[in-house]
């Protein structure tokens, strides 16, 4: 198969791809036609039906793997692909890890890396609430490392949500030698539970979308209610320590025009805020420089840094 990542302007492909989602439209001449947002491991692609009651269109639905012909054209400077053929797969016809963009790190590796750091954490209760987590429960640990970090912008593949947790806690870890005054046991425990409700707030692959209970109530809520859950199952869990766990996790995003419940008030808060800000944008920064390989120049005006970006010249 070929890979969206290799597709170019001028290709006509034919191969199998995951409907991630499919919309019907209508052009400005009131024409019906189709979107959709292929995918496969290496990413997504637009595409457009625009002839959705020819002959050669099949009927197809989100989540369906498609066998598709069509031509790689270009909008805006933005690839896509104009579709002319559709037929739904079955199963056989295709392998599941083809379609599903994976952490290019070793999940178990990673994990393990996870539970040595909980083993380090010398308060009692933090340390039996991280243990209830993600060496106890079984079911959740598994949700935790299949899970993405984001539907879109940064680590929104499977094993995201553990590769950011983990590059967040090293920071957090290097801040704790850096500035001794910070509370460790406090600063690893928010930061290995600070993204926690993303568990239950962006559904499985291959979905990989916001739940009712994500859009309702978002992942900072509920990881801190997640977190309260946790502790009322440990006998006399103190309340100053939950507050200040709940408090980290409640202003991990630092500003409310960031989404953020509570601005940061403890040293620790501000240390998680920083650690997570860093990790997304650096991360956003190198899948931005990974989906374009085949630009030597500026790659364009990017809303998030607010900057023309570009690569490092070597």
């Amino acid at each position: 198969m070929r890979y969206i990542k290799d597709l170019k302007e001028g290709d006509s492909i034919s191969g199998i791809y995951l409907c991630k989602h499919k919309q019907a439209a209508f052009t400005k001449n009131g024409k019906p036609y189709e979107n959709i947002i292929l995918q496969d491991k290496t990413g997504t692609i637009d595409a457009k039906v625009w002839e959705p009651n020819s002959q050669g269109i099949g009927d197809y639905d989100n989540l369906d793997y498609i066998d598709l012909y069509g031509d790689v054209t270009s909008f805006q400077g933005t690839l896509q692909i104009s579709v002319k053929r559709i037929r739904v797969c079955q199963e056989g016809e295709y392998d599941p890890a083809d379609y599903l963009p994976v952490s290019s790190k070793n999940i178990d590796t990673m994990y393990q890396e996870l539970l040595d750091l909980i083993k380090s954490i010398q308060t009692g209760c933090y340390r039996k609430l991280l243990e209830s987590l993600f060496a106890e429960d079984k079911s959740f640990a598994r949700a935790f490392c299949r899970s993405s970090a984001a539907k879109t912008v940064h680590h929104g593949f499977v094993g995201g949500l553990l590769e950011h947790t983990l590059s967040v806690v090293r920071l957090c870890d290097y801040y704790c030698t850096a500035y001794p005054v910070l509370n460790r046991d406090l600063l690893l425990t928010a930061a290995i539970c600070h993204d926690i409700g993303k568990t239950k707030e962006i559904s499985p692959f291959p979905e990989n979308d916001y739940t009712d209970e994500g859009q309702l109530l978002g992942h900072i809520v509920i990881g801190s209610q997640m977190v309260a859950e946790r502790a009322a199952a440990i006998p006399d869990f103190p309340r100053v320590q939950l507050t200040q766990l709940q408090h980290c996790i409640l202003a991990h995003h630092g500003k409310y025009e960031f989404g953020s419940p509570k601005i940061p008030a403890l040293m620790e808060a501000l240390a998680l805020n920083y650690a997570d800000d860093t990790d997304a944008k650096l991360e956003t920064f190198k899948e931005i420089l990974e989906n374009n390989k085949d630009k030597t120049d500026w790659l364009g005006y990017n809303r998030l840094f607010e900057s023309n970006l570009r690569a490092t010249r070597v």
